[in-house]
C-alpha cells in the first residue's frame, strides 16, 4: 500500500510542476503514458498489449493487460497468454482464443520497477522543459524583456524571467557603465537563443543596436505605429548614438516627435542607456545630405563625394573641424557607421590661407600613414599642421616626438623656401 501511495504521489508532484513549468494537461498525460509504457517495454519486452489510463482529475492512473487465453501448459510468454484455468479465476465464463484484459497494479512491480518510472519521468520533464524554454524565446529574438538579476559573476550575470527560467547577460553584451545588485530588474533584447546538444541558453544584450530601436519604438507612439520609420542606426554603447528617422506623413516632424517636448521621450531612453548622448537626424537618400546631416552639431562647408568607393571628402571652417570629429572621434566615427561612407575630414582654406599647401603634396618626403594621423585629427594642410601646438600634434595624431619633429622640419622648410 505504501509504494502505491508513492507511485499516486509522483502523479501529484507531476501535476504540481506542470503548474510551475506551464506544461499543458494534454503533454502532462502524454508523458505520463510514455513514461509507464517505457517500463513496462523495458520489463515485459514490449507494451503493446498494455493499455495505460491517466486521471489527472482524481491524481492517479490504471494499467490494464490484454492477454490471449491457451490450453492449460501451453502458455510460452506470460505477459501475452494465460492459461484456461487462471483465466476462469478472473472471469468464469471465458474461453480459450478469446482475450481478457485485467487490471494490472504497479506496486506489484517492485520498487526497482517505481525508482525506474521516476527517473524516466524526471528526464522526460527535464526535456520538456528545455524544449519550452528553448520554443518561448526563440520567437521573441529582438524583443525587450525584463528579468531579475539572481546571481553575478566576473563574465556574466543570471538572470531569471517571471516564470523562473534561467537567462544570461554577458558582460560584453552590458553597457560599461552598467552596475547592478542582486534583487533588481534588467530590460535588455533577446539576442540569440543557443541549443546545444538540447541545452538552450537564452542570451541577452543591452548594446545591440535593436535594444535602442526597441526603446524608441516603446517612448514614441509614432514609431510604434508605423508613421516615423528608423531607417539607420549607430552606437558606441553607454558613450552615443545616432539614429536617422524618416516620416510617412508630411505633417509630422520625425527627429521633434522622437525627442518630444523639451526632451521627455528621449531622456528615458537615455536614462536606460547609462546617459548615453543620443543624436536624432532625418534620414535622406541623397549621400551628400545625408553625411552633412550625420556630422551634425558640425556646419559643412562643402563635400566631395566617391559613392562607387563610399568615401566623401568634408571641408569644414577650422572651428567646426573638432566638432566634426567629436571627443575622443566619436562624432565622426558614428557618422561613418551611419552612413557606411569613409569620411575625411579637411579644413576649409580661406582666401588668406591660399598659399597653404594640402599635405598629401608631401608624399615623397613623408609617409602615408603619417599624413592620413594627422588628416585624422583635421589637419590636412601644412599651415595647419604648423599652427598646431607640437605636444597635442604628439598625443591626439598619436605619433612618436622625433617623427612630429621630422614632420615639422619638413613643412617648414617649404614655406621658408
Amino acid at each position: 500500500m505504501a509504494k502505491k501511495e508513492e507511485t499516486i504521489s509522483m502523479v501529484d508532484t507531476f501535476a504540481e510542476f506542470k503548474e510551475l513549468k506551464n506544461i499543458d494537461r494534454t503533454t502532462m498525460i502524454s508523458v505520463l503514458e510514455e513514461s509507464f509504457r517505457n517500463v513496462l517495454a523495458k520489463m515485459f519486452g514490449t507494451d503493446e498489449n498494455f493499455d495505460v489510463i491517466i486521471n489527472p482529475d482524481k491524481g492517479d492512473f490504471e494499467i490494464w493487460r490484454n492477454r490471449t487465453v491457451v490450453e492449460d501448459g501451453t502458455v510460452t510468454d506470460p505477459n501475452l497468454h494465460i492459461s484456461l484455468s487462471d483465466a476462469k479465476k478472473i472471469e468464469e465464463d471465458i474461453e480459450v482464443g478469446e482475450e481478457l484484459t485485467d487490471e494490472v497494479f504497479f506496486e506489484k512491480f517492485g520498487r526497482r520497477a517505481i525508482l525506474n518510472l521516476r527517473q524516466t519521468l524526471a528526464s522526460k520533464i527535464l526535456e520538456l522543459q528545455k524544449d519550452s524554454l528553448y520554443n518561448k524565446y526563440k520567437d521573441r529574438i529582438g524583443q525587450i524583456i525584463s528579468a531579475e538579476v539572481y546571481q553575478i559573476w566576473k563574465k556574466e550575470m543570471l538572470l531569471l524571467d517571471d516564470e523562473g527560467n534561467e537567462l544570461l547577460l554577458p558582460k560584453t553584451e552590458q553597457i560599461p557603465s552598467d552596475f547592478y545588485r542582486k534583487g533588481e530588474t534588467v530590460r535588455a533584447i533577446v539576442a540569440r537563443v543557443d541549443n546545444k546538444n538540447n541545452n538552450p541558453k537564452i542570451i541577452l544584450s543591452r548594446i545591440s543596436p535593436v535594444f535602442l530601436q526597441r526603446l524608441f519604438e516603446l517612448e514614441v507612439p509614432e514609431i510604434h505605429d508605423g508613421l516615423i520609420l528608423i531607417r539607420k542606426i549607430a552606437r558606441i554603447p553607454g558613450e552615443r548614438a545616432k539614429i536617422a528617422v524618416e516620416s510617412y506623413d508630411d505633417r509630422i516632424d520625425p527627429v521633434g516627435a522622437c525627442v518630444g517636448v523639451k526632451g521627455s521621450r528621449i531622456h528615458g531612453i537615455v536614462r536606460e542607456l547609462r546617459n548615453e548622448n543620443i543624436d536624432v537626424v532625418n534620414y535622406t537618400s541623397n549621400a551628400s545630405l545625408f553625411i552633412q546631416r550625420a556630422l551634425s552639431p558640425a556646419k559643412i562647408s562643402s563635400i566631395r563625394l566617391n559613392e562607387e568607393e563610399k568615401k566623401a571628402e568634408v571641408f569644414l571652417k577650422p572651428e567646426e573641424v573638432s566638432l566634426a570629429i567629436g571627443k575622443g572621434g566619436l562624432n565622426i566615427k558614428l557618422a561613418c557607421m551611419l552612413t557606411e561612407y569613409t569620411i575625411d575630414v579637411y579644413r576649409d582654406l580661406d582666401e588668406a590661407e591660399e598659399e597653404d599647401i594640402y599635405l598629401d603634396e608631401f608624399k615623397d618626403e613623408i609617409d602615408e600613414w603619417i599624413i592620413e594621423s594627422l588628416k585624422s585629427i583635421g589637419c590636412a594642410t601644412a599651415k595647419s599642421v604648423l599652427a598646431m601646438p607640437r605636444e597635442t600634434l604628439i598625443e591626439k595624431a598619436d605619433l612618436e616626438e622625433s617623427t612630429v619633429d621630422e614632420v615639422i622640419g619638413i613643412l617648414k622648410a617649404e614655406f621658408e623656401e
